[in-house]
């Protein structure tokens, strides 16, 4: 059997978790994905996938395996392209991940303005708050808020921000101003229980971690900020986040001088031999006008 396409059909199960729908996105028939499956595991001497009636779940040998199998097929493909030449003209999809807000405020406009001047790239954004796998997910372009951890990725620092807390003037009409982190235990605040959102909050370093005792839990910035808002109580956010509100004076920090080092936001792509011109035009333009907003 052809090892390369029987790869690919790995690899779609695997993304898929189903045989059914591996068959029908491949326009093949079930019992020759099985058949190729099958094949792999005869050829490898491994258990690749454990099927049950109701699922189908790689194994670890699996996992590592298709892993391998996504790797051997990118290299296949960006060699082939850059043999056709589609590596000096910028087409295709650009797939790009980023925080939600950051990605709803920032990002959306760079994109928009990135295809309108290359009309032959189509643009797919997933904007998440965790940490997305950019191989496997098959993500071309990510930004990130935070330290990066030692990779195969090349990252472009473009800017920082900071964790600030904020409230609204009337709130701080009604209760005053904390003037030490300690101070919050006696205030309303609300926190954010997002993925990448600590529950305690840290401040500079060798400040103990303050304690709280929120007086609300929002699963999203949107939420968390919405209620701060109404003058209801005290929340922490990153800068970018509320920069609206606080240029307009809806909201104002507090605690300023008890900031952590801010984070640093970095603009991300899997380093290969041939990266593609649409990743290549993108990351650039995308550095360029991050910077250009003075983060």
């Amino acid at each position: 059997m052809d090892r390369l396409q029987c790869m690919r059909v790995l690899v779609k199960v695997a993304e898929t978790a189903s045989f059914a729908q591996a068959a029908r996105q491949l326009h093949m028939s079930a019992p020759a994905v099985t058949r190729a499956v099958a094949y792999l595991e005869e050829t490898t001497g491994a258990r690749l996938f454990v099927r049950s009636t109701r699922s189908v779940k790689l194994t670890p040998s699996g996992s590592r395996y298709a892993d391998d199998c996504r790797r051997i097929l990118s290299d296949i493909d960006e060699a082939e392209a850059s043999a056709g030449g589609s590596h000096s003209t910028a087409s295709g999809i650009l797939s790009i991940t980023a925080p939600v807000l950051f990605g709803q405020i920032h990002v959306v406009p760079i994109l928009t303005a990135f295809l309108s001047t290359h009309p032959a790239v189509t643009g797919r954004v997933l904007f998440f708050d965790r940490m997305v796998n950019l191989v496997e997910e098959g993500i071309d372009v990510a930004i990130r808020i935070g330290h990066l951890q030692d990779s195969d990725q090349q990252a472009n620092k473009v800017g920082s921000v900071r964790r600030v807390v904020c409230g609204a003037p009337a709130y701080f009409a009604r209760h005053g101003e904390p003037v030490t982190p300690a101070d919050l235990t006696r205030h309303v605040t609300i926190v954010n229980t997002g993925s990448s959102a600590p529950l305690d909050w840290h401040f500079a370093p060798n400040h103990t971690p303050v304690k709280l005792h929120p007086r609300m839990y929002c699963n999203t910035v949107d939420a968390s900020i919405s209620a701060a808002l109404t003058g209801w109580g005290l929340t922490r956010t990153l800068s970018y986040q509320v920069a609206e509100h606080l240029a307009a004076g809806r909201l104002r920090t507090v605690l300023d001088q008890y900031e952590e080092e801010p984070l640093p936001i970095h603009v991300v792509h899997v380093e290969g031999r041939h990266v593609s011109a649409k990743t290549r035009a993108f990351v650039d333009f995308a550095v360029q006008k991050i910077k250009a907003l003075g983060l």
